[in-house]
């Protein structure tokens, strides 16, 4: 459960990161700004999906906690005056859908492949 919990948050800040960095700002500098709405949307989701259930699962976890990230870290973005282009929702959307979802379809295929 840690793993995938780690796994999670290190896909989130990356996200904000590569974010930061294709606009030519200061990465270090605003990261925790950038972060810190999605890592909320991240916590929110893993308590609603009850994530460490079942943490590497595709679809019952996966999904539910992309669908709260993003939609948890765009609320809280919005309430605290930070941009919601939807642009920005719709490459947010996809980035965090490949990463926090990706991991766990990768995680599945090589668990089953294990088993055969």
């Amino acid at each position: 459960m840690a793993l995938a919990l780690a796994i999670d948050v290190v896909l989130v800040v990356a996200f904000a990161a590569v974010g930061r960095a294709s606009h030519d700002s200061d990465v270090w500098g605003g990261l925790w700004q950038t972060a810190w709405p999605f890592l909320a949307g991240l916590a929110a989701g893993w308590l609603v999906t009850l994530a460490w259930r079942a943490p590497a699962a595709p679809v019952r976890t996966g999904l539910g906690v992309w669908a709260i990230t993003v939609g948890g870290g765009m609320l809280l973005r919005a309430a605290t005056g930070q941009g919601t282009a939807l642009p920005f929702i719709i490459v947010a959307s996809v980035t965090l859908l490949v990463g926090l979802v990706g991991w766990r379809v990768i995680a599945a295929v090589v668990r089953r492949a294990r088993q055969r």
